[in-house]
């Protein structure tokens, strides 16, 4: 038995993958601590029986030179801390998954000479792992390519996937079957867990310009901010559309398995669920993402056929209804989407990331 530690940024995008981890490495008989920030550690339902240390950290941005001491104080403090607890309980290796309260951790094992891996989610390198690559054994990715990750380091990269829950790979399992003519369409909508006013407002006026007969048919799941929910109902209604409004979905895996087809941004845990249980998407990218990494994690999915992206100045209630009326044209159409979308899913990638961490601790 080893003690690992986990070492993530207190996000959702962040933390599950983590989270699959320590359970997988946790199976295996080994003992799993994580370090974050307090954000981390209010994730319900996650790391259960899992060891949990708040290290200090902070973020080392912006233009005041009074933050970056502050910061810098912050992340030696927390690397600190990380540090002594290493050496007490003799941890084999440390698994980064980005953001900045990862750092701390990562610089205590390179320090103690732990062996370490940085795990990206996304389909461009990250701020937090850019710094900390030269100081890592491995590195794992989820796309076949990554931005922003130097050259020098293809020896040690290896792609692995993002990680995803028990249920998430369960639900990969079950087959997809397209409506046939006249029966529902279920179309799930979902801005992530912060919601997408744009998706709120273009697609219940871009359902509304279908014929009458596919309106008939459609079933829509929508889920987005509170704020926007209200005006989105009232357009569902205008148009004689059944649709289903929740600012938060607790079974949204289950709910885009029973999806016909899904409007969705593309983070990194989106794309790796669409992915993995294998559904037509149509993605709209939030432009406003560092390095633009939505556009990127999106493209494996597109170029295999899983559907289309339409940029938020694409995304217009037009564009969106001729996306539709061609995904679902025929059963045929639809179900070689969802068989491109399952092509570049990678269920097993958190087994072969625990993999990964057992043989770099084993050799340490």
């Amino acid at each position: 038995m080893s003690f690992f530690v986990v070492a993530a940024g207190g996000t959702g995008g962040h933390m599950v993958p983590a989270h699959v981890l320590a359970m997988e490495l946790g199976a295996r008989g080994h003992k799993v601590a994580l370090m974050s920030d307090a954000r981390g550690l209010r994730f319900p339902g996650l790391f259960h029986g899992v060891e949990k240390r708040v290290v200090d950290s902070a973020s080392i941005g912006g233009l005041n030179p009074l933050n970056w001491l502050s910061g810098l104080m912050a992340v030696a403090r927390g690397r600190g801390d990380a540090r002594e607890f290493m050496r007490e309980y003799n941890v084999a290796a440390v698994i980064g998954f980005g953001g900045y309260p990862a750092v701390p951790a990562l610089l205590a094992a390179a320090s103690l000479g732990r062996p370490a891996i940085l795990h990206e989610q996304n389909a461009v390198f990250g701020r937090s792992n850019r710094l900390l690559a030269g100081r890592v054994a491995r590195i794992a990715t989820s796309f076949a390519v990554t931005r922003r990750l130097p050259d020098k380091y293809a020896g040690k990269t290896v792609v692995i996937g993002n990680p995803v829950r028990d249920e998430v790979r369960a639900l990969g399992q079950q087959p997809y079957a397209a409506p046939a003519a006249g029966e529902p369409l279920h179309i799930l909508v979902t801005g992530g867990s912060q919601g997408a006013s744009i998706l709120s407002r273009v697609v219940p006026a871009g359902l509304a310009l279908l014929p009458a007969e596919v309106r008939a048919r459609l079933r829509v799941v929508h889920q987005g901010r509170p704020e926007d929910l209200e005006n989105a109902r009232v357009a569902y209604h205008a148009a004689g559309i059944a649709a289903e409004m929740a600012t938060y979905l607790a079974d949204l895996p289950e709910r885009i398995a029973a999806a016909h087809l899904v409007v969705a941004r593309a983070g990194a845990s989106t794309m790796a669920e669409l992915a993995v249980i294998g559904r037509p998407a149509i993605l709209v990218p939030f432009a406003a993402a560092m390095d633009d990494h939505q556009t990127a994690n999106a493209a494996e999915f597109v170029n295999a056929g899983g559907g289309p992206v339409l940029t938020e100045t694409q995304f217009t209630p037009f564009a969106l209804s001729q996306a539709i009326v061609s995904l679902t044209s025929s059963p045929a159409t639809l179900e070689n989407a969802a068989r491109a979308a399952k092509s570049v899913g990678r269920p097993d990638a958190g087994a072969r990331l625990a993999d990964l961490a057992v043989a770099l601790g084993g050799a340490a």
